[in-house]
């Protein structure tokens, strides 16, 4: 609320309009204060004016559809609700057995044969011993030569080293072991707190098992959107969602090649305004946060200010230029009121916003309204300088 003066007569401007007032006498003052009154007996202050979306006013109603949280609503919204599934695709794929690669380092040992076990000697390290299978996919081994073990699994290979050395050893016992596992691997990438590459080993990995290695970040990763890409195909999962699913992460084997994506949550947010005791923005970590929820992270309704008929949530408001958004409201005065709240989930985007109880808008008004009571009496007593 502010006022202007001028030569010819002062005006007193609040949100409800403009009152003039001429300087002729307190009365004139005390008659203007009194229709000012009158005038904001709608305190200053947000408030949702749901008697205009029910109406259809024209600047409110075709943008704004009203919708009361009733149990009806949430058996609805239950009902249509769609469970975390895992794509056929990803269940089906079962790992085959290890095939040797580039990169792979071998362990080759001849039992009752050192020379060709260790040759750099028994005091060396085991992976001074290690044969490192060559881009190409080959390798040398002694009386055998240079062989192309890519491709080969571990007992593939063993035999094939047994049959080549039973010309020099009789009977070799040859064991085959990969002591350094680089040629499949798996990426991952997002908000993990350790990103970066895992091998797959001859114990197939679950995508469980990988989660747990590199660590979502609970503070900045979207747990409802976890991106597995495979073989040029993006497959979305809901990993918290898939908690209360028939299948899990650890259903799903990773693949060589895979690509793990963990979305962050930057961009999806819950936002806290009105009568609560701690508005402000909440980060949607997951694919699920009920009302409820979100009331307790903002510190709950005021009790003193807020007006608990007048809880809603609005939703789409990005999107009103293209079609209404639809504004939820919750009577938190009514016994059921926790229990809808605790079952109506929100969704990312979503405004929560608590209304101001009609006692609390007065108190709003009577503070704006006091720089006109000292300029009333101000007058008053200039009035009566000039009287007397």
């Amino acid at each position: 609320m502010s006022d202007m003066a001028s030569d010819t007569g002062f005006y007193v401007q609040s949100n409800v309009g403009c009152l003039p007032m001429k300087k002729r006498s307190v009365a004139g003052l005390v008659l203007a204060a009194t229709l000012l009154l009158g005038g904001c007996a709608l305190a200053p202050g947000q408030r949702m004016d749901t008697g205009a979306i029910e109406n259809g006013d024209s600047d409110l109603g075709s943008h704004v559809h009203l919708v009361q949280i009733t149990p009806k609503l949430i058996a609805i919204d239950e009902a249509a609700a769609q469970h975390a599934t895992i794509p056929a695709a990803l269940l089906d794929y079962k790992p085959p057995a290890y095939r040797i690669g580039p990169g792979d380092v071998l362990y080759i040992t001849v039992w009752d044969h050192p020379e060709l076990t260790a040759p750099a000697g028994p005091q060396q390290q085991i992976y001074a011993n290690g044969r490192l299978v060559r881009p190409d996919g080959t390798l040398y081994y002694p009386f055998v030569g240079s062989i192309h073990v890519a491709g080969m699994t571990l007992e593939q290979l063993r035999a094939y080293i047994a049959k080549k050395l039973s010309a020099y050893v009789e009977q070799p016992q040859v064991d085959v072991n990969i002591i350094q596992y680089q040629s499949k691997r798996v990426w991952f990438s997002g908000a993990f707190g350790n990103p970066g590459i895992q091998a797959i080993t001859v114990t197939p990995l679950t995508l469980a098992e990988a989660l747990g290695k590199a660590k979502p970040n609970p503070a900045l990763a979207d747990l409802s959107d976890l991106v597995l890409q495979r073989d040029g195909v993006d497959y979305h999962l809901d990993i918290n969602a898939l908690r209360h699913s028939l299948h899990g992460p650890s259903d799903i084997y990773l693949k060589p090649g895979d690509h793990v994506f963990l979305s962050y949550n930057d961009h999806h947010q819950i936002y806290m305004m009105g009568e609560v005791r701690s508005p402000r923005a909440l980060t949607y970590k997951t694919s699920s946060m009920s009302l409820s929820q979100a009331l307790g992270e903002a510190g709950g309704l005021n009790q003193i200010t807020s007006k608990g008929k007048a809880v809603y949530v609005i939703r789409g408001v990005a999107d009103m230029q293209k079609q209404p958004a639809t504004v939820f409201q919750l009577n938190a005065r009514s016994p059921v009121a926790f229990a809808l709240a605790d079952n109506f989930q929100l969704k990312p985007g979503d405004v929560v916003f608590v209304g101001a109880a009609g006692v609390t808008r007065w108190n709003r008004f009577l503070t704006q309204l006091l720089p006109l009571s000292v300029l009333l009496h101000n007058a008053a007593g200039t009035q009566n300088d000039v009287n007397n």
